[in-house]
């Protein structure tokens, strides 16, 4: 799915009033999934559109965008691909990204 097409998926769910969140990369350093301006839509039942590279990473945005939703409050979460049990591993690229999260409204 492309820029536009989310975009447009956005304005849709703002329309219509479906509880969602949208998530940019605003910031990477090192080797992430995906690069600055990655956007992913987060529905209030866990369902996405787009990505932002896939794994424990996202799962993390898709957490935090369930906050959002719930408070709708904007934030920017700091995702670290650095440590943990993927990284000793091999299983994922080893850099940090910030995510900005808004809410649909």
């Amino acid at each position: 799915m492309n820029d536009l097409q989310l975009i447009q998926k956005a304005v849709e769910c703002r329309k219509d009033g479906i509880p969602a969140a949208i998530a940019t990369i605003i910031k990477t350093k090192g080797s992430t999934p995906r690069n600055v301006a990655s956007k992913m839509i987060i529905f209030l039942n866990g369902d996405i559109l787009g990505t932002i590279g896939g794994g424990c990473g996202e799962a993390e945005v898709i957490e935090k965008a369930l906050e959002v939703i719930e408070y709708q409050v904007p934030l920017v979460h700091h995702v670290d691909l650095t440590q943990g049990l993927f990284y000793e591993d091999g299983g994922i690229c080893g850099g940090k990204f910030d995510v900005f999260i808004e809410p649909i409204l």
